[in-house]
């Protein structure tokens, strides 16, 4: 066997002379979704061999919050507990409303009727949610507090579809340390199973098939040498997805291919769904990825105005700050060469005490005309957008963009801007929305929507339920990643 595998070259099964491993099960990755994966395909009696590049199971769910995404089915037991009743009509409606012609709606629909279950599944399976809800706007709880609004449930459009309900459950725990203790959890649960085995520091190079084109494994490197590994159930790819690849960024998803900061795990290098590629595997979403501007903590800074360089308004800034971000980098991308954020003393707050933006001032004014000729604006047109924005504010009404009354206020003298402007210092993260084409049970398809035998994915590997960053929500990758991971690892174990 050759040094040079590539994972867009399979191998065929005809041209391996020894298989080093033999298995019901392997799956390529331990994040949450290949956590979750080998858990239900041991637990449906698979034996089970997890592959992972790391020297320690994590992936991108141990550097997140771990906000998961999950309702419907008249609500959770902290839903509920909070006073909550979601039901899973309201739940599709907002989830459809997100993703629009993006969206995967049989995955939706199995993932919100499924959502209950899988938050029970969770619980018995030792993660500890707490039965209070955290009422500020937050990007994550730093409290133990379990409920929090994570996405635009509250703004418009949204609430012309669905009721705002919180979603995002974080785990009980202070600090952004949910994601750390999720893994952890997971990997003492894959340890207590006799019938799951770990290797660690070990690279997956490319699948390999039959003569009819099902897969029957996988060859990996491992003690630096390569090793074939015989899946007699199948392979489950949950590779993470392709931030950390520039050609692959700036091939697939060009929007988000300059100055932005790639979030994920060193191993999101698009090797899962090259594989998938290369036994002739769809793909689904490649040019959408997670970006955001976080703009809060404060949450006061929610009172203040987005502008562009043209001194005019482009979203209700009450919006999830993912919406916001990807507004902001859509503007640039149309020439627009500065995007402000513009608040007043009030509303700047504690932004020196507690942020994530990373933005500068670039300019204070006692009025609205000296703020606008020291961002060198077009004569009239912030002072303009400012007037209109007041008059209405006093009124509590926003005709332009539908910003929710309780975030509306006149934005009073003096003024401070905050440059916004993507590669001036504000932080631009980002993480890839589309993958491999999958059915809810993990199934990968080819381009024409047939199944591959033998080949299942799951998390960032796929085009899951979160499909832009305008309709995205804290806690729908986490909880797209561990719902599918399970429902790959129970389709694969019963083949």
């Amino acid at each position: 066997m050759s040094d040079k595998s590539s994972p867009t070259q399979p191998k065929r099964a005809s041209e391996i002379s020894e298989w080093g491993i033999e298995t019901d099960v392997a799956v390529i990755g331990f994040g949450g979704a290949g956590a979750c994966a080998a858990l239900e395909a041991a637990d449906a009696g698979a034996e089970v061999v997890i592959f992972e590049l790391a020297s320690a199971s994590g992936g991108s769910t141990a550097l997140s919050s771990a906000e998961i995404y999950m309702g419907g089915n008249g609500g959770t037991r902290v839903q509920k507990a909070c006073g909550y009743d979601d039901t899973s009509d309201n739940m599709k409606n907002f989830l459809k409303t997100c993703f629009g012609s993006n969206a995967d709606e049989d995955k939706i629909d199995t993932y919100v009727d499924n959502s209950l279950d899988h938050f029970n599944w969770l619980v018995e399976k030792g993660v500890p949610f707490k039965d209070t809800e955290l009422k500020e706007r937050a990007i994550m709880a730093l409290t133990d507090d379990c409920l929090l609004f994570t996405g635009n449930e509250k703004a418009y459009p949204f609430t012309e579809a669905a009721y705002p309900v919180p979603r995002g459950h974080n785990l009980q725990i202070e600090g952004d340390n949910g994601g750390p203790l999720l893994m952890k959890i997971l990997t003492e649960q894959v340890e207590k199973r006799s019938n799951i085995s770990v290797n660690y520091e070990t690279r997956a190079l490319t699948l390999i098939t039959d003569d009819s084109g099902a897969v029957v494994g996988i060859l990996v490197r491992m003690n630096q040498q390569e090793v074939a590994v015989r899946a007699h159930k199948g392979v489950i790819l949950c590779a993470g997805g392709f931030c950390m690849n520039p050609d692959m960024v700036r091939k697939y998803a060009p929007l988000f291919d300059k100055n932005l900061e790639p979030i994920g795990n060193p191993g999101d290098t698009g090797s899962g769904i090259l594989m998938g590629l290369g036994v002739g595997a769809g793909t689904v979403n490649m040019h959408e990825c997670f970006t955001t501007v976080p703009y809060y903590p404060p949450q006061s800074l929610t009172y203040g105005i987005f502008v562009n360089d043209k001194g005019q308004r482009f979203i209700n800034e009450d919006c999830y700050h993912g919406r916001v971000g990807f507004n902001a980098l859509v503007q640039q991308h149309n020439h627009a060469k500065r995007i402000y954020l513009i608040t007043d003393v009030e509303g700047y707050g504690d932004y020196e005490k507690m942020s994530y933006l990373g933005a500068q001032v670039a300019g204070t004014g006692e009025t609205a005309e000296e703020l606008e000729k020291e961002l060198e604006l077009p004569e009239g047109t912030l002072s303009s957008t400012l007037e209109v924005y007041n008059r209405n504010a006093e009124k509590g009404e926003d005709p332009l963009f539908h910003k929710s009354d309780a975030w509306l206020r006149p934005i009073k003298p003096p003024f401070v801007a905050l440059d916004c402007t993507l590669g001036r210092g504000t932080f631009y993260p980002f993480f890839t929305l589309g993958g491999l084409d999958t059915l809810p049970t993990g199934e990968v398809l080819t381009a024409e929507r047939n199944v591959i035998p033998g080949l299942y994915a799951a998390g960032r590997t796929t085009a899951g339920i979160p499909r832009t960053a305008a309709g995205y929500a804290s806690g729908m990758s986490v909880g797209d990643a561990t719902f599918f991971g399970r429902m790959a690892g129970k389709t694969a174990a019963t083949r």
